[in-house]
């Protein structure tokens, strides 16, 4: 995955084989706690939802990389790649002890879409206006579709009581504090 300073990415992975990768709500919260230390410094979260077999993000990119100290004190630079691959890992050890398995719990290759048909398009390109103002309805499909996902699945009628999604905060029924709204908001042409 390729991330770049000021990008949106529909971030997403599901369990190897469709396998469940959240077995109790504690190990939705475990997760949610994750994605607060490893996906949170390096932007905003748009928006989230989490599904007994997969889960998705929408990730407003701050910094695709920053500097992290590590125990013995020593200062290395991180991508968000390397702590996406770090949160998953740490993950799938804690669900592997719960459960009394070993191995893979997450597809080998986590998915991150930008909206983007063309990467190499400049900004010098005649289309460049059009197709970046279409990001806005990429980015809104991401989002109604990232919070659609329990209602597809009918485990719940409403996505907004989905208590695993950001659904619940947007709707005005929780204040959430992982998903950044008022940029959401913005950025997506939200009421």
């Amino acid at each position: 995955m390729h991330f770049e300073a000021g990008g949106i990415y529909h971030i997403y992975n599901q369990g190897n084989n469709r396998q469940t990768i959240f077995f109790k709500q504690e190990n939705y919260l475990f997760f949610i706690k994750k994605m607060r230390e490893y996906i949170l410094p390096y932007g905003d979260l748009l928006c989230y939802c989490l599904m007994p077999n997969h889960f998705h993000w929408l990730v407003y990119v701050r910094e695709p990389s920053i500097l992290v100290s590590s125990s013995d004190g020593v200062t290395k630079t991180r991508s968000l790649n390397e702590s996406i691959g770090i949160l998953l890992r740490s993950y799938t050890r804690a669900i592997n002890e719960q459960e009394g398995r070993s191995g893979a719990l997450f597809r080998e290759e986590t998915k991150a879409k930008d909206g983007w048909i063309d990467t190499n398009i400049s900004p010098a390109h005649q289309d460049y206006g059009k197709i970046w103002q279409n990001w806005e309805l990429y980015g809104w499909t991401a989002f109604q579709y990232i919070h659609q996902n329990p209602v597809k699945a009918k485990l719940v009628d409403r996505a907004e009581d989905w208590p695993y999604s950001s659904a619940p905060d947007y709707a005005g029924l929780r204040n959430g504090t992982l998903c950044n709204q008022v940029l959401a908001k913005e950025l997506l042409f939200l009421r």
